[in-house]
Protein backbone atom coordinates (compact mmCIF):
# COMPACT_ATOMS: atom_id res chain seq x y z
CA UNK A 1 0.00 0.00 0.00
CA UNK A 2 1.51 3.58 -1.19
CA UNK A 3 -0.20 6.54 0.76
CA UNK A 4 0.40 10.08 0.45
CA UNK A 5 1.35 12.31 2.84
CA UNK A 6 -1.18 13.28 5.63
CA UNK A 7 -1.59 16.63 4.76
CA UNK A 8 -3.32 17.97 7.99
CA UNK A 9 -1.35 15.82 10.11
CA UNK A 10 1.63 17.26 9.09
CA UNK A 11 0.78 20.69 9.59
CA UNK A 12 -0.14 20.28 12.85
CA UNK A 13 2.93 18.15 13.52
CA UNK A 14 4.52 21.23 12.59
CA UNK A 15 2.59 23.77 14.54
CA UNK A 16 0.59 22.56 17.16
CA UNK A 17 2.67 22.29 20.38
CA UNK A 18 4.79 25.45 19.21
CA UNK A 19 2.25 27.93 18.50
CA UNK A 20 0.82 29.35 21.41
CA UNK A 21 -2.57 30.45 20.39
CA UNK A 22 -4.95 27.10 18.99
CA UNK A 23 -7.68 28.08 16.83
CA UNK A 24 -8.08 25.33 14.60
CA UNK A 25 -8.46 22.33 17.00
CA UNK A 26 -11.24 19.99 16.56
CA UNK A 27 -11.77 18.49 20.15
CA UNK A 28 -13.63 19.33 22.45
CA UNK A 29 -12.06 20.49 26.30
CA UNK A 30 -10.10 18.22 27.81
CA UNK A 31 -10.10 17.44 31.66
CA UNK A 32 -7.50 15.71 34.14
CA UNK A 33 -7.83 12.39 35.18
CA UNK A 34 -8.46 13.35 38.53
CA UNK A 35 -11.80 15.27 37.30
CA UNK A 36 -12.59 12.13 35.33
CA UNK A 37 -12.09 9.73 38.20
CA UNK A 38 -14.29 12.07 40.39
CA UNK A 39 -17.73 10.88 38.47
CA UNK A 40 -18.25 7.96 40.47
CA UNK A 41 -17.09 7.21 43.74
CA UNK A 42 -14.22 4.65 44.15
CA UNK A 43 -12.95 4.98 40.48
CA UNK A 44 -9.62 6.21 41.64
CA UNK A 45 -8.94 2.48 43.71
CA UNK A 46 -10.28 0.65 40.96
CA UNK A 47 -7.82 2.48 38.19
CA UNK A 48 -5.07 2.09 40.73
CA UNK A 49 -5.83 -2.19 41.21
CA UNK A 50 -5.92 -2.94 37.48
CA UNK A 51 -4.13 -5.28 36.15
CA UNK A 52 -1.85 -4.13 33.34
CA UNK A 53 -2.30 -7.65 30.94
CA UNK A 54 -3.72 -7.71 27.82
CA UNK A 55 -7.52 -6.54 26.78
CA UNK A 56 -10.20 -8.52 24.67
CA UNK A 57 -9.47 -7.70 21.23
CA UNK A 58 -12.69 -6.67 20.72
CA UNK A 59 -13.19 -4.55 23.66
CA UNK A 60 -13.52 -5.29 27.16
CA UNK A 61 -17.37 -5.99 27.54
CA UNK A 62 -18.23 -3.06 30.06
CA UNK A 63 -16.54 -0.35 27.24
CA UNK A 64 -18.54 -2.59 24.58
CA UNK A 65 -21.71 -2.32 26.63
CA UNK A 66 -21.42 1.97 27.72
CA UNK A 67 -20.72 1.98 23.98
CA UNK A 68 -23.86 0.27 22.62
CA UNK A 69 -26.01 2.62 24.60
CA UNK A 70 -25.05 5.47 22.67
CA UNK A 71 -27.29 3.59 19.89
CA UNK A 72 -31.01 2.68 19.74
CA UNK A 73 -30.55 -1.09 18.07
CA UNK A 74 -27.08 -1.61 18.54
CA UNK A 75 -25.57 -3.96 20.98
CA UNK A 76 -22.47 -4.77 22.99
CA UNK A 77 -22.10 -7.63 20.48
CA UNK A 78 -22.03 -5.39 17.54
CA UNK A 79 -19.42 -2.75 18.97
CA UNK A 80 -15.61 -3.59 17.75
CA UNK A 81 -13.54 -1.01 19.78
CA UNK A 82 -10.07 0.32 17.80
CA UNK A 83 -7.24 2.76 18.77
CA UNK A 84 -9.00 5.90 18.29
CA UNK A 85 -10.92 6.20 14.76
CA UNK A 86 -7.78 6.56 12.65
CA UNK A 87 -7.72 2.72 12.87
CA UNK A 88 -10.84 2.04 12.70
CA UNK A 89 -11.17 3.49 9.32
CA UNK A 90 -7.73 2.27 8.27
CA UNK A 91 -9.09 -1.67 8.86
CA UNK A 92 -12.86 -0.68 7.33
CA UNK A 93 -11.26 0.21 4.10
CA UNK A 94 -8.85 -2.46 3.98
CA UNK A 95 -11.60 -4.93 4.39
CA UNK A 96 -14.33 -3.60 2.76
CA UNK A 97 -12.55 -2.34 -0.68
CA UNK A 98 -10.29 -3.98 -3.08
CA UNK A 99 -8.68 -3.12 -6.66
CA UNK A 100 -11.10 -1.31 -8.86
CA UNK A 101 -14.01 -0.81 -6.40
CA UNK A 102 -15.73 2.95 -6.43
CA UNK A 103 -16.15 4.64 -3.13
CA UNK A 104 -18.05 8.20 -3.16
CA UNK A 105 -16.56 10.34 -0.20
CA UNK A 106 -18.37 13.57 1.16
CA UNK A 107 -16.60 16.53 0.94
CA UNK A 108 -14.13 18.41 2.28
CA UNK A 109 -12.80 15.21 4.17
CA UNK A 110 -10.66 14.46 6.67
CA UNK A 111 -7.78 12.97 4.14
CA UNK A 112 -7.88 9.13 5.67
CA UNK A 113 -11.71 8.94 4.60
CA UNK A 114 -10.22 8.89 0.94
CA UNK A 115 -6.87 7.91 1.17
CA UNK A 116 -6.33 4.95 2.59
CA UNK A 117 -9.52 3.78 -0.06
CA UNK A 118 -6.93 4.77 -2.85
CA UNK A 119 -3.95 3.16 -1.12
CA UNK A 120 -6.12 -0.47 -1.44
CA UNK A 121 -6.68 0.13 -5.46
CA UNK A 122 -9.96 1.97 -5.06
CA UNK A 123 -11.48 4.52 -7.25
CA UNK A 124 -12.51 7.56 -5.13
CA UNK A 125 -15.04 10.56 -6.07
CA UNK A 126 -15.86 13.64 -4.21
CA UNK A 127 -19.57 14.49 -3.02
CA UNK A 128 -18.78 18.14 -2.14
CA UNK A 129 -20.94 20.44 -0.27
CA UNK A 130 -21.89 23.21 -1.55
CA UNK A 131 -20.28 26.47 -0.03
CA UNK A 132 -23.05 28.49 -1.28
CA UNK A 133 -25.15 26.49 0.66
CA UNK A 134 -23.93 26.26 4.05
CA UNK A 135 -21.95 23.18 2.94
CA UNK A 136 -25.16 21.47 1.64
CA UNK A 137 -25.09 17.91 0.23
CA UNK A 138 -27.26 17.23 -2.76
CA UNK A 139 -28.59 13.65 -3.23
CA UNK A 140 -29.05 14.62 -6.73
CA UNK A 141 -25.10 14.64 -7.26
CA UNK A 142 -24.76 11.22 -5.20
CA UNK A 143 -27.61 9.29 -7.87
CA UNK A 144 -25.43 10.70 -10.68
CA UNK A 145 -22.19 9.30 -8.97
CA UNK A 146 -22.93 5.90 -8.69
CA UNK A 147 -21.80 3.01 -10.54
CA UNK A 148 -22.04 -0.63 -10.79
CA UNK A 149 -18.81 -0.59 -9.09
CA UNK A 150 -19.73 1.58 -6.04
CA UNK A 151 -19.15 -0.43 -3.02
CA UNK A 152 -18.71 2.51 0.07
CA UNK A 153 -20.36 5.93 0.65
CA UNK A 154 -18.34 7.76 3.07
CA UNK A 155 -20.48 10.62 4.92
CA UNK A 156 -19.73 12.66 8.04
CA UNK A 157 -22.60 14.31 10.07
CA UNK A 158 -21.70 16.53 12.18
CA UNK A 159 -19.01 17.84 8.96
CA UNK A 160 -15.39 18.23 9.63
CA UNK A 161 -14.48 20.47 8.72
CA UNK A 162 -17.43 23.00 7.98
CA UNK A 163 -19.72 22.07 10.59
CA UNK A 164 -22.83 20.87 8.12
CA UNK A 165 -25.70 18.55 9.86
CA UNK A 166 -28.36 17.66 7.14
CA UNK A 167 -32.29 16.98 7.80
CA UNK A 168 -33.05 13.79 9.18
CA UNK A 169 -35.40 12.96 6.13
CA UNK A 170 -31.74 13.23 4.29
CA UNK A 171 -30.01 10.97 5.90
CA UNK A 172 -33.30 8.30 5.42
CA UNK A 173 -33.11 8.73 2.03
CA UNK A 174 -29.68 8.04 1.42
CA UNK A 175 -30.17 4.80 3.90
CA UNK A 176 -33.44 4.28 1.46
CA UNK A 177 -30.50 4.65 -1.63
CA UNK A 178 -28.19 1.93 0.14
CA UNK A 179 -30.96 -0.44 0.09
CA UNK A 180 -31.51 -0.04 -3.42
CA UNK A 181 -28.27 0.09 -4.73
CA UNK A 182 -26.72 -2.24 -2.50
CA UNK A 183 -23.74 0.06 -1.09
CA UNK A 184 -22.32 0.14 2.34
CA UNK A 185 -22.73 3.61 4.57
CA UNK A 186 -19.30 4.37 6.64
CA UNK A 187 -20.50 7.09 8.44
CA UNK A 188 -18.03 9.01 10.56
CA UNK A 189 -20.43 10.10 13.78
CA UNK A 190 -17.18 10.98 15.92
CA UNK A 191 -19.31 14.90 16.72
CA UNK A 192 -22.42 13.16 17.22
CA UNK A 193 -23.93 14.54 20.49
CA UNK A 194 -22.63 17.75 19.78
CA UNK A 195 -25.89 19.05 18.61
CA UNK A 196 -26.87 22.70 19.72
CA UNK A 197 -30.34 21.89 19.40
CA UNK A 198 -30.84 18.10 21.07
CA UNK A 199 -33.87 17.66 18.49
CA UNK A 200 -31.13 18.11 15.26
CA UNK A 201 -29.73 14.92 16.71
CA UNK A 202 -29.72 12.33 13.40
CA UNK A 203 -30.18 8.73 14.21
CA UNK A 204 -26.95 6.63 13.62
CA UNK A 205 -26.75 5.02 10.55
CA UNK A 206 -25.76 1.37 12.29
CA UNK A 207 -29.09 2.40 13.94
CA UNK A 208 -30.52 3.02 10.16
CA UNK A 209 -29.34 0.43 7.82
CA UNK A 210 -28.39 -2.96 8.72
CA UNK A 211 -25.38 -3.19 6.45
CA UNK A 212 -24.14 0.33 7.48
CA UNK A 213 -21.01 1.52 9.92
CA UNK A 214 -20.99 3.76 12.29
CA UNK A 215 -17.56 5.26 13.71
CA UNK A 216 -17.38 6.76 17.04
CA UNK A 217 -14.31 8.09 18.94
CA UNK A 218 -14.03 9.53 22.61
CA UNK A 219 -11.69 12.59 21.35
CA UNK A 220 -14.23 14.61 19.84
CA UNK A 221 -17.52 15.22 21.41
CA UNK A 222 -15.63 14.01 25.07
CA UNK A 223 -12.58 16.08 24.70
CA UNK A 224 -10.78 12.66 26.10
CA UNK A 225 -8.16 12.43 22.73
CA UNK A 226 -5.58 11.10 25.01
CA UNK A 227 -7.31 7.61 25.85
CA UNK A 228 -7.08 6.75 22.34
CA UNK A 229 -10.10 4.96 22.17
CA UNK A 230 -12.60 4.63 18.95
CA UNK A 231 -15.05 1.97 17.67
CA UNK A 232 -16.84 0.37 14.91
CA UNK A 233 -21.20 -0.05 15.78
CA UNK A 234 -22.37 -2.19 12.60
CA UNK A 235 -24.96 -4.96 12.60
CA UNK A 236 -23.29 -6.60 9.38
CA UNK A 237 -21.61 -9.60 10.26
CA UNK A 238 -19.44 -10.05 7.47
CA UNK A 239 -17.63 -6.65 7.88
CA UNK A 240 -17.91 -6.92 11.90
CA UNK A 241 -16.19 -10.80 11.60
CA UNK A 242 -13.73 -8.56 8.48
CA UNK A 243 -12.81 -5.90 10.85
CA UNK A 244 -11.98 -7.67 14.02
CA UNK A 245 -9.46 -10.52 12.36
CA UNK A 246 -7.63 -7.80 10.32
CA UNK A 247 -7.04 -5.88 13.54
CA UNK A 248 -4.90 -8.83 14.92
CA UNK A 249 -2.92 -7.31 12.58
CA UNK A 250 -3.24 -3.77 13.67
CA UNK A 251 -3.31 -3.28 17.33
CA UNK A 252 -4.40 -6.40 18.39
CA UNK A 253 -6.15 -4.71 21.82
CA UNK A 254 -6.48 -1.49 23.17
CA UNK A 255 -4.84 -0.09 26.25
CA UNK A 256 -6.36 -1.64 29.50
CA UNK A 257 -6.75 1.88 31.42
CA UNK A 258 -7.44 3.24 28.28
CA UNK A 259 -10.87 1.40 28.26
CA UNK A 260 -11.60 1.72 32.22
CA UNK A 261 -11.35 5.14 31.62
CA UNK A 262 -13.27 5.37 28.37
CA UNK A 263 -15.86 3.07 30.36
CA UNK A 264 -16.43 5.78 33.23
CA UNK A 265 -16.86 8.72 30.55
CA UNK A 266 -19.47 6.93 28.61
CA UNK A 267 -21.36 6.47 31.80
CA UNK A 268 -21.32 9.89 32.14
CA UNK A 269 -21.76 10.57 28.88
CA UNK A 270 -24.55 13.60 28.73
CA UNK A 271 -22.59 15.21 31.79
CA UNK A 272 -19.41 15.29 29.67
CA UNK A 273 -21.19 16.61 26.52
CA UNK A 274 -23.41 18.85 28.28
CA UNK A 275 -19.79 20.94 29.90
CA UNK A 276 -18.50 21.11 26.11
CA UNK A 277 -21.46 22.13 24.43
CA UNK A 278 -21.82 24.77 27.63
CA UNK A 279 -18.09 26.08 26.01
CA UNK A 280 -19.38 25.64 22.07
CA UNK A 281 -22.75 28.16 23.15
CA UNK A 282 -20.50 30.36 24.40
CA UNK A 283 -17.62 30.32 21.94
CA UNK A 284 -20.13 30.82 19.51
CA UNK A 285 -21.48 33.83 20.90
CA UNK A 286 -18.28 35.81 20.58
CA UNK A 287 -17.36 34.05 16.88
CA UNK A 288 -20.92 35.51 15.63
CA UNK A 289 -20.21 39.12 16.43
CA UNK A 290 -16.56 39.55 15.18
CA UNK A 291 -17.60 37.30 12.18
CA UNK A 292 -20.41 40.42 11.78
CA UNK A 293 -18.03 43.05 12.33
CA UNK A 294 -15.52 41.43 9.93
CA UNK A 295 -17.27 40.64 7.16
CA UNK A 296 -15.06 42.00 4.56
CA UNK A 297 -13.00 39.55 5.76
CA UNK A 298 -14.55 36.24 6.03
CA UNK A 299 -17.82 34.62 5.35
CA UNK A 300 -19.23 32.57 8.25
CA UNK A 301 -22.49 30.29 8.20
CA UNK A 302 -23.03 29.53 11.87
CA UNK A 303 -22.81 25.38 12.60
CA UNK A 304 -25.82 23.88 13.97
CA UNK A 305 -23.10 20.70 15.66
CA UNK A 306 -19.71 20.30 16.34
CA UNK A 307 -16.68 22.06 17.69
CA UNK A 308 -15.76 23.37 14.13
CA UNK A 309 -16.40 25.56 11.37
CA UNK A 310 -15.10 26.35 7.71
CA UNK A 311 -15.06 30.41 7.42
CA UNK A 312 -14.17 31.50 3.88
CA UNK A 313 -11.35 34.21 3.69
CA UNK A 314 -11.80 37.10 1.32
CA UNK A 315 -9.56 38.82 -0.95
CA UNK A 316 -6.56 36.90 -0.23
CA UNK A 317 -5.22 33.15 -0.31
CA UNK A 318 -5.55 31.58 2.44
CA UNK A 319 -2.44 29.59 2.87
CA UNK A 320 -0.31 33.13 2.74
CA UNK A 321 -3.17 34.52 5.55
CA UNK A 322 -2.26 31.10 7.57
CA UNK A 323 1.24 31.10 7.20
CA UNK A 324 1.44 34.82 8.15
CA UNK A 325 -0.83 34.85 10.89
CA UNK A 326 0.92 32.26 13.07
CA UNK A 327 4.29 34.09 12.25
CA UNK A 328 3.30 36.92 13.49
CA UNK A 329 0.45 36.69 16.02
CA UNK A 330 0.74 32.95 16.87
CA UNK A 331 -2.66 32.17 16.38
CA UNK A 332 -3.04 28.50 14.18
CA UNK A 333 -5.97 28.15 11.93
CA UNK A 334 -6.07 25.25 9.24
CA UNK A 335 -6.02 26.31 5.68
CA UNK A 336 -8.40 24.55 3.48
CA UNK A 337 -5.89 23.84 1.03
CA UNK A 338 -5.03 20.77 3.54
CA UNK A 339 -8.17 19.42 2.46
CA UNK A 340 -7.67 19.86 -1.25
CA UNK A 341 -7.91 22.50 -4.42
CA UNK A 342 -10.75 24.62 -4.49
CA UNK A 343 -11.08 25.85 -0.89
CA UNK A 344 -9.99 29.41 0.16
CA UNK A 345 -11.22 28.49 3.62
CA UNK A 346 -10.07 27.77 7.07
CA UNK A 347 -10.88 25.72 9.94
CA UNK A 348 -11.81 27.31 13.09
CA UNK A 349 -12.34 25.32 16.19
CA UNK A 350 -14.47 26.76 19.25
CA UNK A 351 -14.76 23.68 21.52
CA UNK A 352 -11.82 24.77 24.01
CA UNK A 353 -12.10 26.99 26.82
CA UNK A 354 -9.36 29.21 25.60
CA UNK A 355 -10.81 30.19 22.48
CA UNK A 356 -11.63 34.18 23.91
CA UNK A 357 -7.63 34.99 24.31
CA UNK A 358 -7.21 33.67 20.94
CA UNK A 359 -9.89 35.18 19.28
CA UNK A 360 -8.13 38.86 21.04
CA UNK A 361 -4.81 37.90 19.25
CA UNK A 362 -6.78 36.98 16.06
CA UNK A 363 -8.63 40.19 16.27
CA UNK A 364 -5.63 42.29 16.69
CA UNK A 365 -4.33 40.92 13.95
CA UNK A 366 -7.16 42.17 11.53
CA UNK A 367 -7.05 45.53 13.06
CA UNK A 368 -3.28 45.93 12.31
CA UNK A 369 -3.77 44.29 8.86
CA UNK A 370 -6.43 47.69 7.51
CA UNK A 371 -8.02 46.67 4.71
CA UNK A 372 -7.83 42.87 3.81
CA UNK A 373 -4.99 41.58 1.74
CA UNK A 374 -2.55 44.38 2.67
CA UNK A 375 -0.52 43.49 5.36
Amino acid sequence: MKLDRFRLERYFARHEFSAPYLLCSSDCESMELGELLAFEPGAHERLMSMRLGYTESLGSPELRQAIAALYEHITAEQVLVHAGAEEAIFNFMNVALGPGDHVIVHAPYYQSLGEVARGVGADVTEWRGDPKRAWELDLEVLKNALTGRTKVVVVNFPHNPTGFLPRSGFVRELAALSEKHGFMIFSDEVYRGLELNRSDRLPAFADLNDRAVSLGVMSKTYGLAGLRIGWIATRNRRIFRELAAFKDYTTICSSAPGEFLATLALRNAEAIAGRNLGIIRRNLDLLDPFFDSHDAWFAWDRPRAGSIAFPALLNQPVDAFCADLVREAGVLLLPGTLYGSGYNAFRIGFGRKNLPESLDRLETYIRSSGRPGTR
